[in-house]
């Protein structure tokens, strides 16, 4: 008799929540259905580094559709992670008490360096050579993650608290696309991120792979310009660099490909991205479209065999 599995993974990111339901058929898994939805929690600190009662019910809402589409499902098969703005906020346990009664499951605050395990573990799958060796990065709403591996095996990993949305909020919080803005953020970019960057220099990998939100952006608004998919190059971020400032505020950016959702931390992901390129001396940056939920995914299949 064949045995049906049904999984579902939840990550609580700093931008979007997004919930992945599909089945395991014989070992093979198949997306049955997947929600995203954009909280930008991560937005959402105040001065004293606690959630605001508004970042908080945005997050309940969203937890509680959820909950609703998880009615039923096995214990056993349903992961849920929270990673760096929970991770920083000081009032996390407020939200995640009432945060698991609405989802039905608890939820889990992960460090870090298991977030870029598991970052790794859902890119890893989805690329085909297994023997290079491989760099992934994964730029978050507050956090950056660069893995170092070979086949499905994390070497390295790191996580450093940089990332779309609090860059676009410190550095563009205005809606202004400057040259000084943009240098600001890169710079700053470029001092957090150096030490972490020094294992994964260059002739430390074959190839390098961008993970989720930015990246995936990023790649969207140049292919829709002609630029050839499935990858990231300097040329394309000076070109998309370029757009931004001749737009000069987001209020008259008009990038066809760039959702409505990734409009408001294009600016803090594209420096981010930038300062990576710098840092690492990467010239080409495959996208990729595994991640965290996919890892995730990944864990709960194996613990099932």
């Amino acid at each position: 008799m064949q045995i049906v599995q049904t999984l579902a993974a939840v990550d609580l990111g700093s931008n979007s929540f997004r919930l992945e339901i599909g089945r395991v058929e014989q070992g093979h898994y198949v997306r049955q259905s997947y929600l995203k939805e954009t909280i930008r929690q991560g937005s959402g600190l105040d001065g004293n580094g606690c959630l605001t009662e508004d970042a908080m019910q945005r997050g309940w809402d969203c937890l509680a559709r959820f909950g609703a589409r998880l009615q039923g499902f096995d214990p056993a098969n349903v992961r849920a992670v929270a990673t760096q703005t929970l991770r920083e906020a000081r009032n996390r346990e407020t939200f995640i008490a009432t945060g698991n009664r609405l989802l039905g499951f608890p939820i889990r605050v992960i460090a870090g360096d298991a977030e870029a395990a598991l970052i790794y573990q859902g890119a890893a799958q989805t690329i085909a050579n297994d023997n290079e060796a491989r760099l992934v990065i994964d730029i978050g709403g507050r956090s950056t993650e660069l893995i170092q591996g070979t086949g499905m095996q994390a070497q390295h990993a790191v996580s450093c608290p940089v990332g779309s949305v609090a860059w676009s909020m410190q550095f563009f919080a205005s809606g202004e696309f400057s040259v000084p803005a943009f240098a600001a953020a890169q710079s700053a970019a470029n001092a957090t991120l150096r030490e972490a960057c020094a294992p994964f220099m260059t002739g430390q990998w074959d190839r390098a792979y961008g993970s989720a939100g930015t990246v995936n952006a990023v790649v969207d608004v140049l292919t829709y310009s002609g630029w050839p998919s499935g990858h990231v190059s300097r040329a394309g971020l000076d070109w998309l660099l370029a757009q931004l400032l001749a737009a000069g505020h987001i209020d008259r950016l008009d990038l066809p490909g760039l959702r409505a959702d990734r409009r408001p931390v294009i600016s803090g992901g594209l420096s981010v991205l930038r300062a990576l390129f710098d840092l690492l001396g990467i010239t080409r940056l495959e996208q990729c479209s595994g991640g965290l939920r996919h890892g995730l995914l990944l864990e709960m299949m194996k613990k099932a065999r």
